[in-house]
């Protein structure tokens, strides 16, 4: 018999952690899932807005459970106060020993359940575009692929780095363009500079949903991640203006490095800004010593697709993001589960 119960924290962490490490691009850790917790608003509070459609922020978390207590699946629903409105993302794992026998849909049929007494009408996921069991899985639920985006990779050592590219920071700094980092101009107003910048660039990635978060939550959730230096903020300036920016994170277990964002002002798109902002993170990887440098870009972002296509960057695998409604997702599973708020939920999967 498998059980879905709620979580025992701190306790589950490091078995969490553990299911996502199985379909994660960068490691994590029960330090990291507790860093993240600590990062979020006590309880939730949601509403239906003026359109009818789920506003606020909530989430619902299940683990599922042997008769041995051994954790082997891990599901979380949740949104943010800027998600798009209506939405719920969410995240299903199942242990790769274990799957094919059911918890997948016992997990899923919970959270959608959780949904619908939200008031949510569609559900976000992703899954790998290698793997063909975990998308046929989302199809036959409901979901249908919305975005496709996919990993890039630079490895460092003996790196062959066109001579012309390495010359350009240097170039543009003679155009009046200048490269610092967020610890050379540390404070207040450096960091709301900083998130005017994201708030303009963040709405034109491809496939962009939702709002920018407020300065506090983008704080938090996009620049001090987990990695994160100031000195690994690169920006480009003119004058006192902020044009440019890469945060680049960095991960000790795999000595990597990460863009978690690269985004240029409009006003300075054109002029290979860009362009330099990476050159300066892979100088800036190649004196840590780190092995990679790796990025995650959508499919449709001609512009930094070709900048990585010239440093060298090698496309790797990648996601589908998926969408559905969530009345399809609660047909596929009606019948799975009769009560999931009478306690902890069994299912016989033999």
């Amino acid at each position: 018999m498998i059980e879905l119960r709620a979580l025992l924290l701190p306790d589950d962490y490091e078995a969490i952690a553990a299911l996502l490490n199985q379909v994660g691009a960068e490691p994590t850790s029960a330090e990291k899932l507790l860093e993240e917790d600590g990062k979020l608003y006590e309880k939730g509070h949601t509403w239906i807005d003026e359109n009818g459609r789920l506003a606020g922020y909530d989430r619902e978390r299940r683990v599922a459970v042997t008769e041995a207590g051994e954790i082997i699946g891990f599901a979380i629903s949740w949104r943010a106060p800027w998600t798009e409105p209506g939405h719920l993302c969410n995240t299903l794992v199942v242990d790769s020993r274990y799957r094919g026998q059911g918890i997948g849909d016992l997990l899923l049929a919970h959270v959608a359940q959780w949904a619908s007494k939200s008031g949510a009408s569609r559900m976000l996921s992703e899954a790998w575009d290698d793997d063909p069991a975990a998308v046929a899985f989302a199809e036959r639920k409901g979901f249908s692929i919305d975005r496709h985006t996919f990993q890039s990779l630079l490895q460092l050592e003996g790196a062959d780095l066109p001579p012309a590219a390495l010359q350009l920071p240097e170039s543009l700094e003679g155009e009046g363009i200048r490269f610092l980092t967020l610890a050379d101009e540390s404070g207040e107003d450096s960091e709301t500079k900083l998130y005017e910048l994201y708030r303009e660039t963040l709405v034109d990635i491809p496939g962009f949903l939702g709002d920018v978060p407020n300065q506090t939550e983008w704080r938090k959730w996009y620049l001090q991640v987990h990695g994160y230096a100031p000195e690994q903020v690169i920006i480009a300036a003119e004058g006192d203006r902020f044009a440019g920016v890469t945060n680049v994170l960095y991960h000790p277990v795999t000595n990597g490095m990460y863009h978690e964002y690269t985004g240029v002002s409009r006003d300075f798109r054109g002029r290979k800004v860009a362009l330099g902002l990476k050159i300066q993170a892979i100088r800036m990887a190649i004196a840590r010593g780190a092995a990679y440098l790796r990025t995650d870009n959508d499919s449709m972002n001609e512009p930094i697709l070709s900048i990585n296509r010239k440093l060298g960057y090698v496309p790797l695998r990648g996601h589908y993001r998926l969408h559905a409604d969530l009345d399809q997702v609660l047909a596929s599973v009606r019948g799975r589960v009769e009560n999931t708020e009478a306690g902890p939920t069994t299912a016989g999967l033999g």
